[in-house]
């Protein structure tokens, strides 16, 4: 962490950059935050200006182009917080953003909004007021840490705020969402698992997007935390340029399953202001998971889930929930029925 790529200046000496790129990357900067940790830069193919790896690390010009569809907050997460760091949009779980903090800034990230643009971790207060409303509210059965990423916090911070939540009767499932075996392998500490494995039964999914991501190290930080008795999942976004090839996502899902990471979600790419760059049709991943189905064992395939824009949830991108689609959007409807439209991208 301490050591983490945060200027162009430093990047310039790990990764060639032409001097407009780098006046470039300068520039985008000055709105958004940059941090790669040594590990992950050391991925990075110096000979490949447009490798997947460098695409989710390095800021890119196209972060300051607003499209007409962006969103400060696509998923509508401060709309459905009760308490500070506290989102609560499903009847029977919370999400409880515990820190803006992570080891790595994705260029893809959603909540870009808040995640880098401070050194914030949640205090004292807003943790009892949080604590508080998940203790009145007994119909809260599962619990999901995020942020920002959990993981950079210390195991002691982190103990207290799973302990608490374990003294609480119907929490019945505490999970963690961390992308510290992908960007920080070495995080994942025998330490780190003996609190953990006190406190079952947790969680964990993860965010692989790549199967270049997939390493020695990252694989042994993914088969710690299963050996520790915690079941593993992983989290993948759909990006242009990264990831929207068939052959990629089978070598991707194959790889995790080989690793013993069982793919869970495939995320169309979020509304989130900057990232449009990123984005893919609808139609082009729904047909993609066509042709991958059938082809590799139905466990190692994820569900395709567009995160409603204005806060519908997570929906399966399926006939069963789409109401209407063109070249222009997507129009669905979620778990209560309502329906949302989602975009597809300008370009």
């Amino acid at each position: 962490m301490h050591n983490r790529i945060t200027t162009a200046e430093q990047l310039a000496k790990v990764v060639p950059l032409p001097d407009k790129e780098q006046a470039e990357i300068e520039q985008c900067l000055r709105r958004f935050r940059m941090a790669i940790t040594p590990y992950y830069a050391s991925l990075i193919d110096p000979n490949q200006p447009d490798s997947p790896i460098r695409k989710q690390a390095v800021p890119s010009i196209r972060e300051l182009q607003v499209d007409p569809c962006d969103q400060t907050d696509p998923l509508c997460e401060d709309r459905y917080s009760p308490e500070n760091g506290l989102v609560h949009r499903y009847p029977d779980r919370v999400l409880f953003l515990l820190t803006h903090q992570c080891s790595m800034y994705c260029r893809h990230c959603t909540r870009r909004r808040m995640v880098g643009c401070e050194d914030f971790s949640l205090g004292a207060d807003d943790l009892d007021k949080a604590f508080g409303y998940i203790e009145r509210h007994q119909e809260v059965r599962d619990v999901l840490l995020s942020g920002g990423d959990p993981f950079v916090l210390s195991d002691e911070w982190l103990e207290k705020v799973i302990q608490r939540l374990r003294s609480i009767p119907h929490v019945e499932i505490i999970r963690i969402g961390t992308r510290t075996p992908v960007v920080l392998p070495m995080r994942i500490t025998d330490h780190l698992l003996s609190m953990l494995k006190k406190y079952q039964p947790i969680w964990i999914n993860t965010h692989f997007n790549h199967p270049d991501e997939i390493t020695p190290d990252s694989a042994r930080a993914c088969e710690k935390i299963v050996d520790a008795g915690i079941p593993l999942g992983n989290q993948s976004v759909l990006l242009r340029g990264v990831n929207d090839r068939r052959d990629t996502l089978i070598r991707l899902f194959t790889g995790l399953v080989q690793i013993r990471v069982r793919p869970y979600y495939l995320y169309q790419c979020d509304l989130s202001s900057g990232i449009g760059h990123f984005r893919t049709p609808v139609a082009e991943g729904i047909e993609m998971m066509k042709q991958i189905r059938g082809y590799i064992s139905g466990f190692a395939v994820p569900e395709f889930v567009i995160d409603l824009p204005g806060g519908g949830g997570k929906t399966p991108a399926s006939m069963d929930y789409i109401v209407h689609m063109d070249n222009r959007e997507t129009v669905m409807k979620n778990f209560e029925g309502k329906q949302y439209r989602y975009p597809d991208p300008l370009r």
